[in-house]
């Protein structure tokens, strides 16, 4: 399922330089899709089991649907239980916010699949984090967009630098997380291209979005023994990747997973 690791790689990291992934038997994840499918999936608008949204029996539900699908670590899971995900949809659309699906949230984004959060978050909980007591440390996001996964990374790490590039995304999570009011969770309008050096080195990173190749910034600022987990496109191609970066002592090593399908990583700052 995986590709060997390679030790000492240079960055900025691109996937002609770190091989094709392998075959696999797992679907491609598709959490940003476009928004024409996403429109497509909210004109179904199916009530969960009749139950209220507030139900911790709705979230649990999902919880149940994801371990079907090979999700195994417990963190993760209890914080995709504890997370309310229809506080960060659209109105219009909260039937349908504990289905497995990507909804459209404005600005050409989208909230990812539940499945696809869980997916990358437990990966994170691979490597050197997989010791660190049952949190992920000092946790970088690249892209805030709505808050749901800022909101989830903040239950299982001990301090969460979300970055967001799109200004009205950026006002619109601050909102929603202030009513939730999570711990140990910073918001910063900026350049996710750039990281955050300020509250640099992290333990872990994670990107919603995906590049040609792994920017600088970010390895510079993943900390020894830390991990980072991003989509990355195949050189060439319009396919992307999951990767997983592990920082060692001796270098870098990297492991490629299943296809996915997220956003294009984009420089600079929108208003």
């Amino acid at each position: 399922m995986t590709s060997p690791p390679a030790r000492g790689a240079k960055f900025p990291l691109r996937l002609d330089e770190v091989g094709s992934a392998p075959n696999s038997s797992r679907a491609v994840l598709r959490p940003q899709r476009l928004l024409a499918h996403a429109h497509r999936d909210a004109t179904r608008r199916i009530a969960p089991g009749g139950l209220g949204l507030d139900s911790d029996d709705v979230r649990m539900r999902m919880v149940q649907r994801l371990r079907g699908i090979g999700v195994v670590n417990e963190q993760v899971l209890e914080a995709m239980a504890t997370v309310q995900r229809h506080r960060f949809v659209d109105s219009a659309l909260v039937t349908q916010a504990y289905e497995d699906t990507s909804l459209p949230i404005g600005h050409g984004q989208t909230i990812s699949k539940p499945s696809v959060v869980a997916r990358m978050i437990e990966l994170l909980f691979g490597g050197a984090n997989a010791r660190r007591g049952g949190h992920l440390g000092r946790t970088l996001e690249i892209g805030t967009g709505c808050g749901y996964q800022a909101a989830v990374l903040s239950a299982v790490s001990q301090h969460v630098v979300s970055v967001e590039r799109l200004r009205p995304l950026h006002d619109k999570a601050r909102e929603l997380l202030a009513q939730m009011r999570p711990v140990h969770l910073r918001l910063v309008y900026g350049d996710g291209m750039l990281g955050h050096p300020p509250n640099a080195p992290y333990d872990s990173i994670i990107a919603a979005a995906g590049g040609d190749a792994l920017p600088p910034a970010w390895l510079e600022q993943l900390a020894v023994g830390g991990r980072l987990v991003s989509p990355l496109r195949k050189a060439g191609t319009q396919q992307q990747v999951l990767v997983v970066v592990d920082r060692t002592e001796q270098g870098c090593k990297h492991t490629v997973f299943e296809a996915v399908n997220f956003v294009p990583l984009r420089s600079g700052l929108g208003t």
